[in-house]
């Protein structure tokens, strides 16, 4: 007696098909929605940093983070906290990652945070963002010569660290001319430990390629799930 053997139907296989596809559209729909969650969350930070320094500038006529009077002002909840490094310049001292909790560039986010204009405890500490990187103020920044810009951005910029070629590039474009190395938005290669170096031909800071390991500046977006880019925004 012969033995029949039995499989799928092609209708059968048909369904299977159609229910992976689902499945599988599914997913790469909710990915795309966390990323324009993403991305709209990191535009939305650096727009409201601009916000609150201009609402900052006209209550208190000084740079937040520079603000000489901010000692007389807040002695009482920051006195260990406001160093005298706050000489009122109009400029901000230190970098948008620094580690020195007295850095202008941290201070600034007390003052802010003392005034009201953003959330959280007053402390130094730099925002995480919506990818898990800093969130931080600097004055300057790209390759700097006193004749020139070359990849770079004068006075106060916002900068954002661990952001992928797409999701960067998709800021680029919401908020400028979607190119790294133009505009109001620059962005750099972030280098294995982000670090940020002086550049020595003026006082502004420099996060080009000058130490080992720093960003350097980006061309183009390279969106490999694996790229991760600085992205700063001109404010003042």
């Amino acid at each position: 007696m012969k033995s029949r053997q039995s499989g799928f139907t092609l209708v059968e296989i048909a369904i299977v098909l159609v229910i992976i596809g689902l499945l599988l559209g599914g997913v790469l729909k909710g990915q795309e929605l966390i990323n324009s969650a993403k991305i709209k969350n990191l535009i939305a930070d650096m727009n409201g940093i601009s916000t609150a320094v201009y609402a900052y500038q006209d209550r208190y006529k000084g740079l937040p983070g520079d603000d000489s009077g901010a000692v007389g002002r807040w002695a009482a909840n920051t006195a260990a906290a406001l160093p005298a490094t706050s000489v009122g310049n109009a400029t901000l001292q230190g970098v948008f990652n620094s580690a020195t909790v007295t850095d202008e560039s941290r201070l600034f986010w007390q003052h802010l945070r003392l005034a009201g204009f953003i959330g959280g405890d007053p402390t130094t500490t730099q925002p995480i963002n919506a990818v898990g990187g800093i969130t931080g103020v600097q004055w300057g920044a790209g390759n700097q010569t006193v004749a020139a810009l070359t990849q770079g951005l004068a006075g106060l910029v916002v900068c954002q660290s661990n952001i992928l070629g797409r999701i960067a590039e998709a800021m680029d474009n919401q908020l400028d001319d979607g190119r790294p190395n133009s505009g109001a938005v620059r962005s750099w290669t972030q280098g294995a430990g982000l670090l940020v170096a002086a550049d020595a031909a003026t006082t502004a800071v420099d996060i080009t390629a000058a130490a080992t390991g720093s960003p350097s500046p980006a061309t183009t977006y390279v969106d490999d799930g694996n790229t991760m880019y600085t992205v700063c925004k001109k404010v003042t």
